[in-house]
């Protein structure tokens, strides 16, 4: 399977998926016109993909790069993110990073409080 990156980054999402349980047999995968930005080449070619896991029923909707091997990369990714976010809940990694980035901001917010004062 070829999805236009490296094998290491390949390699991770295919770790990452057999830890989920996802398994290619449970993806159905759909090409469609992509919209938007990238002109022609956009017009002319279904580099879009719709990415359906079958036993969950989530959907994946993915048009972020021209390429469609890329864009097939990125869709498994997000839907190893979805079913992270929800089979662990607030321990993902998705979440751990929105934690995180929010006690930046609070404790940002707390020091030019400190200070203006």
């Amino acid at each position: 399977m070829n999805l236009g990156v490296t094998e290491k980054k390949q390699a991770e999402l295919e770790t990452r998926m057999a830890a989920l349980g996802l398994r290619e047999q449970d993806l159905e995968e759909k090409y469609v016109r992509s919209s938007g930005p990238g002109g022609q080449k956009v017009n002319k070619t279904s580099s879009c993909v719709l990415l359906t896991h079958i036993p969950s029923g989530r959907q994946v909707k993915m048009q972020k790069e021209r390429s469609q091997p890329l864009n097939r990369y990125y869709a498994r990714k997000r839907l190893c993110e979805l079913l992270e976010a929800e089979e662990l809940g607030t321990l993902s990694p998705a979440a751990q990073k929105a934690a995180k980035i929010r006690k930046q901001k609070q404790r940002r917010k707390r020091r030019s409080r400190t200070q203006s004062s």
